[in-house]
């Protein structure tokens, strides 16, 4: 796993042992960033299940401002230290607490990235990856409750990664950009 593109590009990322988290594989990565190449540079990025935080280290790459990475495993939590330690890269932000915790926080305010900016709840994010663990509902609770906190930005896009056959992302009230299959895995792009 490396960064594809960017500032960064060609840095090997590490990624969690085990099958509790699944990172991005580097062609579904690739394709993700194809297709949203024109909402980037940015400002705030959220990757929320972050597992090894490629998705938001990639952003960041590619002129995103800051990033606010979430991660509730320990040991993917560790990695994603690590990776973004290693990218060098400035304006990373990571929390070792619970998704949902976390957006209620960031609807609040008060989170702010290592260059003094701070995250306007009104203004939203431009960006928010959303990989949660396969087929567990956290995927359409994260788009319920990023709907109902008005998390997302004016001309913001959600990526979602689901697998075949599994949760479904497009109901929430946000509109389908684009849906691509890559072997088991799913990418859908909405906005509002």
């Amino acid at each position: 796993m490396r960064v594809i593109s960017g500032k960064r590009r060609g840095l090997r990322l590490s990624a969690p042992a085990g099958l509790d988290t699944r990172p991005t594989t580097d062609r579904v990565k690739e394709s993700v960033f194809n297709i949203i190449q024109t909402h980037l540079p940015c400002g705030f990025v959220l990757d929320l299940f972050a597992g090894s935080g490629a998705m938001g280290i990639e952003a960041l790459s590619r002129g995103a401002s800051a990033a606010i990475f979430v991660e509730n495993n320990p040991a993917a939590h560790k990695i994603v230290r690590a990776n973004i330690d290693a990218s060098g890269l400035y304006g990373a932000v990571l929390f070792n607490t619970d998704a949902f915790v976390m957006l209620d926080r960031l609807a609040s305010g008060g989170v702010s990235a290592p260059g003094g900016e701070i995250f306007d709840p009104k203004r939203g994010f431009d960006i928010i990856f959303l990989d949660p663990p396969y087929n567990k509902g956290m995927v359409q609770k994260a788009l319920s409750e990023i709907r109902r906190l008005d998390l997302l930005g004016n001309d913001g896009i959600i990526v979602a990664e689901t697998e075949l056959g599994g949760e479904d992302p497009t109901n929430h009230g946000f509109s389908v950009i684009k849906q691509a299959k890559y072997g088991k895995t799913v990418i859908t792009v909405m906005q509002r």
